[in-house]
């Protein structure tokens, strides 16, 4: 039988009772006791079978209260808009060379935005940086000539969100410093975000169940027909 903390023994949680939100975001709080600031996170579980490709969902989602994270961003790109992206707050800007780096083992960033013109460059990186899902995507408006716009939206809030195998969606949703009510605009605009985006093969229920949680803390189940979003 596995040992229980004491930490696991001072959460104030019923494991099986469904909350509505706004309880749900104060529960994970107050069960956030870690000495950092940890992540609050969502976990949607959907009606979708991500292996057929009608049932996909996938996209980004600016979050209004931001993410509480520095994100470093990577911009291939050249000439004037190599400076439209240095200047927008890219970290790390380049094309050849950011390519010879890359391949060299060396990731020092979050997310990578490029210029059309730069996918023949970026294309050659694809076993390298799509496992880690920072390949651009025109789809998700990181392959753009608006690199400015697009720094700009990365390091502000912006946030991908992607289904895995077993129909789970996982984000975060903001910091345990967070105010109650930002992250309920945060939980919001992903939510809303995700059914927007529900696909065509999807049937039957789509939204099935939603979880909060912190980073150390314990997982809160959420009502889903109180969401508003089933």
């Amino acid at each position: 039988m596995a040992k229980v903390s004491k930490k696991q023994k001072a959460w104030t949680i019923d494991a099986d009772k469904l909350h509505g939100v706004d309880e749900a975001i104060k529960l994970v709080k107050d069960n956030a006791t870690a000495k950092f600031d940890e992540t609050i996170e969502v976990a949607l579980n959907l009606g979708v079978d991500p292996r057929h490709a009608d049932q996909m969902v996938r996209g980004v989602v600016t979050l209004p209260a931001g993410t509480g994270k520095t994100v470093r961003v990577a911009v291939f790109a050249k000439g004037a808009k190599a400076d439209e992206a240095r200047e927008a707050g890219a970290d790390v800007v380049g094309a050849e060379d950011l390519m010879e780096t890359i391949q060299g083992g060396t990731i020092d960033f979050d997310r990578c935005i490029a210029t059309p013109d730069m996918m023949g460059v970026v294309g050659r990186l694809g076993k390298v940086l799509g496992p880690k899902g920072l390949m651009p995507n025109p789809k998700l408006g990181t392959v753009t000539m608006n690199v400015g716009e697009a720094v700009k939206a990365a390091k502000g809030g912006q946030v991908e969100y992607r289904v895995e195998k077993a129909g789970i969606i996982h984000s975060g949703i903001g910091k345990a410093s967070f105010s109650n009510d930002d992250l309920r605009k945060n939980f919001d605009a992903l939510v809303d975000a995700v059914v927007k985006a529900k696909p065509s093969g999807a049937k039957g229920k789509y939204l099935r169940k939603v979880a909060l949680s912190s980073s150390m803390g314990p997982g809160v189940k959420v009502d889903v027909a109180e969401v508003g979003a089933a």
